[in-house]
């Protein structure tokens, strides 16, 4: 598996755990928004067994380990890697945007919590990605996971393109999921034009919304 960055150790991005977080190259998606775009064509990789290595000198430290990206699910070597991780004690969070259900099935026994991005209401993600998409697949993968044993949170980027309404809309089509995050979206690049985003009350009020659908929503990022 390529690996193009390592956080030796994060408080956020594996729920109530300490964790060093992966970043894995290439992406089937194209957020115009996103603050990893680097990773598309990530110029240098990190050593693998160096990866390894660390990993297994700070299991007394650490708690998990969250495989992010880019999408993780495009690399070869996945679950080797997972097992590799399991194998040292270390819980599995998966960051995925849900294109590929197959492959998040068959990860899910090897797998302790999964993030999925709901980019946008269903039929509508052509206002995120930049180049056309069919995300019936997005959806099966959620359906997947609501129907599941394994530990997941959905979660959507505020874009300032999309409304309280897209947000109700999205909660409604994973009604009773277990966890739905909204998080705060933040300009890419300070120096650009790109729009400004939510304020708190709008947030607050798409929380309400979502909350009618599914068992738990959280805001990160205000």
């Amino acid at each position: 598996m390529q690996i193009a960055g390592l956080v030796k150790n994060s408080f956020v991005d594996y729920p109530g755990l300490i964790a060093a977080v992966v970043f894995v190259p290439g992406c089937n998606m194209d957020c115009w928004y996103c603050h990893n775009r680097a990773l598309w064509k990530a110029e240098s990789l990190l050593d693998m067994a160096e990866v390894m290595r660390f990993l297994e000198k700070r299991r007394a430290f650490l708690d998990g380990v969250v495989i992010s990206g880019g999408e993780p699910t495009l690399q070869a070597g996945l679950v080797q890697f997972i097992r590799g991780v399991k194998a040292m004690g270390y819980r599995v969070k998966l960051d995925t945007n849900g294109l590929k259900p197959d492959a998040v099935a068959g990860l899910l026994p090897d797998i302790d919590y999964i993030a999925m991005d709901l980019k946008a209401p269903p039929g509508e993600i052509h206002r995120v990605v930049s180049f056309g998409l069919d995300d019936a697949p997005v959806w099966q993968c959620a359906d997947l996971l609501i129907s599941g044993e394994v530990d997941y949170e959905f979660r959507t980027t505020f874009m300032p393109t999309l409304d309280v309404a897209d947000i109700e809309a999205i909660a409604q089509r994973v009604k009773g999921a277990r966890r739905y995050v909204i998080q705060q979206y933040r300009k890419p690049d300070s120096r650009t034009l790109s729009p400004e985003p939510h304020g708190k009350e709008t947030i607050k009020n798409a929380a309400e919304a979502a909350a009618k659908y599914v068992r738990d929503v959280a805001v990160r990022g205000i």
